[in-house]
């Protein structure tokens, strides 16, 4: 073990056009979970409607399902590809970066694991622990093997096999688990609630490894794209940013309304759209400021996302507010902007005090080994 641990990067080191996309992309994640997972079962929309839906609350689930839906979860695999990339980067300075990276996502792995198990039973943070370990051994490979790679992973996820390695089960089922969660959930105290969260993570993991490589795509992109160099020189890059968001946008539209493999694909492409398009709008002067109001919040999105599951679990769990099952689309949406919108306040006066998120600090302090400055 190495005797002299490195530091991560100063909080003024880091590129604020990325903290901004980060936290315009943790809003579809929080809008994706609270609409279709912490506002009712997740199993519920493979169902067909029980009752007919109010204009708004269509509105509401269109909206989450067509404009965010594996797209913002698509750009925050990317965006955590390109900081393993920049980990990668600055950590080599030192020396041995593959043992500091590991060290990093093992405790980002116990850290999903305790958010799984403990707290919301929809935790993204293992699977990208596991996948960040997969593709360690690329971070130094050239540019034709990280994309091959990329493409291979792509083609594994449109194909779908790992999918089938677990059973899907009947409509039948699934309607009586349906029916078991809007009980649990709403009226249960903790300890039923946990243990029936942890009941459900056999059916979840088949969502997850449907899901699976396409995240290890993703993240081989977001290692390429740093490669590349436009993120280091945006301003050069102003013309082909604005010529990817238009294409990414329009065809990546497109392609998510066919069916199987294109709408796959399409997700990925929309979601190089969405970047692209906030990436060139950061350049222009007076949008770039306005959109700095999203760069706080992305730099404490370990710490945001993790809160948001404990203030849903509180709305909606038996043990909080029992609101499990009784809400509509439009108004967990509207809960959702209300709570982002207090989290980018509170992450702005935190950071004016403090140098990283109070879980982004802890990160830092075990996966060096040291306890990491946390003042201004």
């Amino acid at each position: 073990m190495p005797k002299t641990a490195p530091t991560g990067e100063p909080p003024d080191e880091r590129i604020a056009p990325i903290d901004n996309l980060r936290g315009q992309a943790l809003f579809g994640v929080l809008a994706v979970n609270l609409v279709t997972e912490f506002r009712v079962s997740i199993f519920q929309q493979f169902l067909p409607p029980s009752e007919p839906l109010s204009l708004l609350d269509r509105a509401a689930g269109v909206f989450v399902s067509q404009a965010l839906e594996l797209k913002a979860f698509a750009l925050f695999s990317l965006l955590f590809g390109i900081g393993l990339a920049i980990q990668f980067e600055r950590l080599s300075r030192g020396g041995q970066p593959f043992y500091w990276l590991a060290r990093r996502l093992a405790v980002l792995l116990v850290f999903g694991l305790i958010h799984m198990l403990f707290i919301w039973n929809g935790d993204i943070l293992a699977e990208y622990a596991v996948a960040g370990f997969l593709v360690l051994p690329f971070l130094r490979a050239p540019k034709w093997l990280l994309g091959a790679a990329c493409a291979a992973a792509l083609i594994v996820y449109v194909a779908a096999p790992l999918a089938h390695l677990i059973p899907w089960p009947d409509t039948a089922t699934l309607q009586r688990h349906v029916a078991d969660a809007n009980r649990v959930y709403a009226t249960g105290g903790f300890g039923e609630i946990w243990r029936f969260s942890l009941g459900e993570l056999a059916l979840l993991s088949s969502l997850h490894l449907f899901v699976f490589p396409r995240t290890v795509a993703l993240f081989l992109l977001g290692v390429l794209i740093w490669r590349s160099g436009v993120l280091k020189d945006l301003s050069r890059f102003k013309p082909h940013l604005e010529i990817g968001a238009f294409v990414g946008i329009v065809f990546g539209a497109a392609l998510t309304a066919l069916p199987g493999a294109g709408g796959g694909i399409g997700t990925v492409v929309l979601a190089l759209g969405y970047a692209s398009a906030v990436l060139a709008l950061t350049q222009f002067p007076k949008i770039g400021r306005a959109l700095m109001v999203f760069a706080p919040i992305g730099k404490m999105a370990f710490t945001s996302y993790v809160m948001q599951s404990l203030v849903f679990g509180a709305i909606f769990f038996g043990w909080g507010l029992g609101l499990f099952g009784q809400l509509g689309a439009a108004q967990g949406l509207l809960i959702g902007v209300l709570v982002y919108v207090g989290q980018i306040v509170f992450s702005a006066w935190w950071l004016g005090r403090f140098g990283y998120g109070p879980l982004e600090w802890l990160w830092r302090t075990l996966m060096y080994g040291t306890k990491q400055p946390m003042r201004v």
